[in-house]
């Protein structure tokens, strides 16, 4: 049976390339969640004043790779402590969010960020959001697969190249073969 995962941690080129790779992720898919327009394009996404993060939502198979698993890479590959900003990408649909699907993903989420907290893995304040989701909508085709069609592209090498190295680092067990 398959679970679905909503995540929002700055680009979602970035994210979606990291959970590309990992076992149990069937597929990932680029969007929008957490705004008021209906139907964002990623212009209006990008202008700041749709509401929306740009998210991925990650299909996963929860006896392969688990929710909590999935936000152990979330909390690695993006900072959590910078509000609304992942490196020079800057406004609120670059902020940090889990978007729970159910109260089970909810407290996941809540007892990680607690977790994560108490470990003092980072320095600065956790700021990621947890909010319910109430609509995803798909990005723009030419969003999908973005990294893996596009490697050379400059912002692929020096800004998700970096991710997914760091997934590879921490995460080497939960790599698809």
């Amino acid at each position: 049976m398959t679970e679905i995962a909503t995540l929002a941690g700055g680009c979602f080129w970035c994210l979606e390339a990291a959970f590309q790779q990992l076992k149990g992720v069937s597929n990932v898919t680029s969007g929008y969640a957490g705004g008021t327009v209906p139907n964002p394009t990623y212009e209006a996404v990008c202008s700041g004043r749709t509401g929306h993060a740009e998210v991925t939502q990650v299909e996963f198979d929860p006896a392969l790779i688990s929710y909590r698993d999935l936000l152990d890479v979330f909390f690695t590959i993006h900072d959590p402590t910078t509000l609304n900003q992942q490196g020079a990408d800057v406004g609120t649909q670059y902020r940090s969010v889990i978007f729970f699907q159910s109260p089970e993903q909810e407290h996941t989420a809540r007892a990680a960020i607690a977790e994560i907290e108490a470990q003092h893995v980072w320095d600065d304040p956790i700021v990621t959001e947890v909010a319910p989701l109430d609509v995803f909508y798909p990005a723009e085709a030419y969003h999908r697969d973005y990294y893996n069609r596009n490697q050379n592209q400059p912002y692929c090498r020096a800004v998700i190249a970096p991710k997914v190295a760091k997934l590879r680092k921490h995460h080497l067990e939960r790599l698809k073969a």
